[in-house]
Order: structure tokens, then C-alpha cells, then sequence
């Protein structure tokens, strides 16, 4: 699993609103500054947890972008998967992948599931609260 630099830049996104929005809502110019993401980037990011209902936005004067729920209610495995899509390790093992022929075979099956157990296990256990501190 190799994350992009769209779960980054989307985990850095959350964690500028959660450090930076606690008193309304933060324009995208100004979070894309200081996250040194360009605005551009930041046009595909941002709608994307918008559709997803984890930050909210309003257009024009005093608009901007924020989290929709307290940061400790997010967790980097909801976000990653939104912006990554299934997290597994291997393919097999991806949610829209087909089935692999060789499962009932595959020696190497449960390991690849533990793995991936693991992986999502953590990354569903650290909030954005976790990672402001």
C-alpha cells in the first residue's frame, strides 16, 4: 500500500481546519498556504470531503471550508479510504477487485488478510485529534 499524495495532502487539509477552524469557516487560499498545496490541488481535494460530508463550504464573502464534527470523531482510516479507496495490501483483497481463483489455495491468503486487519485496524484507531497533539 503506497498512499498518494492526495491522502496526504487530504490528511493535512483536515488537521489545518481542525487546528484553524474553531471559530467558523477558513478560505481555501489561506489553508492552502500555509499547507504549501497549490490552489489547484486544493479545487480536487476539497470537493471531494465535501461529498462525503466531512467538511462543509460556503461561497463568497466570509466563506471557506470546516470540519463537520469534532476532530477525535474523524479517523485517518475513513479519510484514507475516501481519498485512497481500499486500503489492502494486495489485490486480492481490494473490495472492487475479483475474486481471486487461487484463494482456496493460497497459502499466503491469511497473511495478506492480517495485514491488512492490521493496516486498517490502526488507521481506523488514530483521529485527527491524535495527530494534532
Amino acid at each position: 500500500m503506497l498512499v498518494s499524495t492526495r491522502g496526504r495532502y487530504a490528511l493535512r487539509v483536515m488537521i489545518d481546519l481542525a487546528e484553524n477552524g474553531t471559530n467558523g469557516y477558513l478560505p481555501m487560499k489561506e489553508v492552502a498556504k500555509r499547507q504549501n498545496i497549490s490552489l489547484k490541488y486544493m479545487e480536487r481535494i476539497l470537493p471531494l470531503l465535501v461529498s462525503r460530508h466531512l467538511v462543509e463550504g460556503i461561497q463568497g464573502k466570509g466563506g471557506g471550508y470546516r470540519l463537520t464534527r469534532p476532530p477525535q470523531e474523524y479517523t485517518v482510516g475513513e479519510i484514507l479510504r475516501l481519498t485512497e479507496g481500499d486500503l489492502a495490501p494486495v489485490a486480492c483483497l481490494d473490495c472492487s477487485g475479483t475474486p481471486c481463483d487461487r484463494a482456496a489455495d493460497c497459502r499466503t491468503l491469511p497473511l495478506w488478510q492480517e495485514l491488512n486487519s492490521r493496516i486498517n485496524g490502526y488507521l481506523d484507531q488514530v483521529t485527527l485529534a491524535d495527530l494534532m497533539k
